[in-house]
């Protein structure tokens, strides 16, 4: 008997994880858990302490229920993830990092939309499903991890049947992220970093590379490389967006190293050529020391086509090959 050939990327079977029992029977308990870390806060690695079920806040501004500053089907994701429907995405408000040339600033670092139980989360999963979106995408959940896990036991409990796309900056809690196993299909984090220093300057975190590290890390335990429908949906795995800034080539290579060395070689990567100036970069100094010099001058252009080009040709050098090329 001849057997048929497969390609390892392809998956004829794309249930969403959380639709099997034995994940199922485990939501209840997950949510009280994430209520727990809500408590005594450490949703995030920020590691607040707060107690958000009084709604109690510090770095996120963001107390016992998530902010949603909105949701619609987004046509703007990697092709496999907008498909022909859109991806059904649901932006928080706020964010745990402060990156200076954020250009969500206006949503990220205020306290926009508005306040949404899980129930009403759950509501717009539900809305955005029966709109025809591919997927379910959270953008910014990092410091409403417990808020999302309640959001979708609600939603999975009236019938959601969606993948589950985690989209993040990799400034990520382990525990949060261990509550979404089985809840979640496709990670998306942002890997922007890879020195202590350059976070601290542009995202007053030092410990960002650490904690980027140690999430993507458990992300791909979670799901492994990116994984397709038939039709060319991504439907399980890892996707790492990486942004190409200006001059920071170096960081751009110890990145793509440590993927392909410490994940692996396949490992699905999206290289964006956005970067702009933008929120805090290219202002000027108001006193100091500085006073009339331009802020954050290293990274106040935009990113060159030849920076690009060289961002792709050292992925390839240090051994990925799959890489999200806009249509």
């Amino acid at each position: 008997m001849v057997r048929a050939l497969t390609d390892p990327f392809i998956v004829t079977d794309p249930r969403p994880a959380y639709l099997a029992p034995e994940v199922r029977r485990t939501l209840d308990d997950r949510v009280r858990q994430a209520l727990e870390e809500l408590a005594c806060c450490c949703a995030c690695p920020r590691n607040c302490k707060v107690n958000r079920l009084a709604d109690e806040t510090k770095v996120c501004h963001t107390g016992r229920y998530a902010r949603v500053a909105s949701a619609f089907p987004h046509f703007g994701e990697e092709d496999c993830l907008r498909g022909w429907r859109g991806s059904g995405t649901i932006f928080f408000s706020m964010c745990n990092l402060r990156c200076v040339f954020c250009q969500n600033w206006d949503i990220s670092q205020r306290t926009v939309g508005r306040e949404m139980d899980a129930a009403g989360i759950a509501e717009l999963m539900l809305a955005l499903q029966d709109q025809g979106c591919h997927n379910i995408n959270f953008v910014t959940p990092e410091h409403v991890a417990p808020q999302v896990v309640e959001a979708i036991t609600a939603a999975v409990q009236r019938g959601l049947h969606l993948p589950i796309v985690y989209n993040t900056s990799a400034y990520d809690a382990l525990s949060s992220l261990r509550l979404m196993d089985g809840l979640v299909d496709i990670y998306m984090p942002d890997f922007k970093f890879w020195s202590s220093e350059t976070a601290k300057r542009l995202a007053k975190a030092k410990d960002y590379p650490d904690r980027a590290r140690d999430s993507i890390r458990e992300m791909h335990r979670q799901v492994g490389v990116l994984r397709f429908t038939p039709d060319g949906l991504a439907c399980r795995g890892l996707l790492v967006r990486h942004l190409v800034m200006p001059g920071q080539l170096a960081e751009s290579r110890e990145v793509f190293r440590w993927l392909a060395e410490e994940l692996s070689p396949d490992t699905y990567v999206n290289l964006m050529a956005q970067y702009r100036p933008d929120y805090e970069v290219g202002g000027i100094v108001a006193d100091g020391r500085e006073a009339g010099s331009i802020r954050y001058a290293e990274i106040n252009r935009p990113t060159g086509g030849d920076e690009i080009e060289a961002a792709y040709q050292a992925a390839r050098s240090a051994g990925l090959w799959r890489f999200d090329r806009r249509t």
